[in-house]
């Protein structure tokens, strides 16, 4: 299975925003393994970051909203980078329901005012935004979403998440067209899970928090199905994506999924036992009975992975299983006192030597 060019990322001078949250401070970790120069812009005041405990290389950071133009634009201008990831966001559902306009206002506009300050520096030639799985109108499907699958949104975030999409096409449409202007697309991935995500309201951090206390983990939905995936399974998907920007190659659509194989999806039930047995020491959960929250999430969402398997050459790496119990031995370990650090390669490491099985290629 090829993954990654490592001699492409060699130097590449690399923008990411939302730098600071979970997602990207993994993406910044394996960047800075590729030998990638990095600038990271956003700002996250949450008081436990995975970002603040990592030993980046090659990687310069600057704090500030993604809604700040002047300030954007004077970080992008300046840093002159090749490739933009932009990760910025309100990543959250039930966060999203206390705080729509804010919601909208980070996931909407501030990704209209990245493309916008994209199209005025020529150095850059590949653009991926990442979205969610959760654009999608869902009705509850037992197969997954393709790209070409209607927009929606019940909830305030994954709205934003959709019109985000549309800003994308539109933008990309009408200041990118031309030929040798910067290549933009748009990724849609699932519940990704991983080591240093603290973040309130998600699986595995909630479980992490009250097992590391030797309480039981209260569990919304618990027959709720998800997409679940390691991190860095997604995160190596945007990068081929942004190779396939870089080299011009055709996007047919602009939107791309990453997500696990169809019968790779687990229940929160099954997460919830996975983590726990994984944890040790006789910790458990229980349901969370509370019907006007449960009512506020999908109960069933998957996503169709085919386009980027078929055009990439993406495969999932770890199982969902695996990325489960890896993931608890992360947070279990971490507690007992290993650093971030430490952990954090250990698993990029492991990543990019395949010392897992492919997940679908079974080899």
């Amino acid at each position: 299975m090829t993954l990654l060019n490592f001699d492409l990322w060699t130097g590449r001078r690399v923008f990411v925003t939302g730098h600071m949250g979970f997602k990207g401070a993994w993406l910044c970790a394996l960047l800075s393994r590729l030998g990638a120069e990095t600038f990271g812009y956003g700002w996250d005041p949450r008081p436990r970051l995975l970002y603040r405990e990592l030993d980046l290389k090659r990687h310069q950071s600057l704090e500030g909203n993604i809604n700040d133009t002047a300030m954007l634009g004077a970080a992008l201008t300046g840093f002159r980078p090749e490739v933009v990831l932009h990760l910025a966001a309100q990543s959250l559902v039930l966060p999203s329901y206390a705080d729509p306009i804010g919601t909208f206002d980070t996931n909407v506009m501030g990704t209209a005012r990245v493309l916008d300050a994209v199209r005025n520096i020529p150095s850059i030639r590949a653009v991926v935004v990442v979205t969610s799985d959760k654009v999608y109108r869902n009705n509850e499907w037992v197969w997954g979403y393709r790209e070409t699958d209607p927009l929606g949104g019940k909830d305030p975030y994954s709205a934003s998440k959709a019109a985000a999409e549309i800003v994308v096409h539109s933008m990309a449409r009408s200041y990118f067209a031309d030929a040798g202007a910067a290549r933009i697309a748009t990724a849609r991935a699932g519940n990704v899970i991983g080591g240093g995500d603290w973040a309130d309201h998600r699986l595995l951090p909630d479980a992490a928090r009250a097992f590391s206390t030797e309480q039981p983990l209260p569990v919304r939905n618990p027959h709720s199905s998800r997409p679940w995936q390691h991190v860095l399974d997604p995160l190596a998907g945007y990068l081929m994506l942004a190779e396939q920007l870089l080299a011009q190659k055709p996007d047919p659509l602009g939107a791309w999924n990453f997500g696990p194989s169809a019968d790779d999806v687990l229940s929160v039930r099954e997460v919830a036992d996975l983590f726990a047995g994984a944890w040790g020491g006789g910790v458990s959960w229980r349901a969370e009975n509370d019907p006007s929250q449960a009512a506020r999430e999908a109960g069933l969402l998957a996503i169709d992975s085919s386009l980027a398997r078929k055009e990439l050459g993406w495969l999932p790496r770890w199982k969902a299983k695996d990325a489960v119990t890896r993931t608890a031995s992360w947070y279990r370990r971490n507690t007992a006192g290993e650093s971030a650090v430490v952990l954090v390669d250990e698993d990029i490491r492991d990543f990019l030597d395949n010392r897992f099985k492919c997940a679908d290629a079974g080899v």
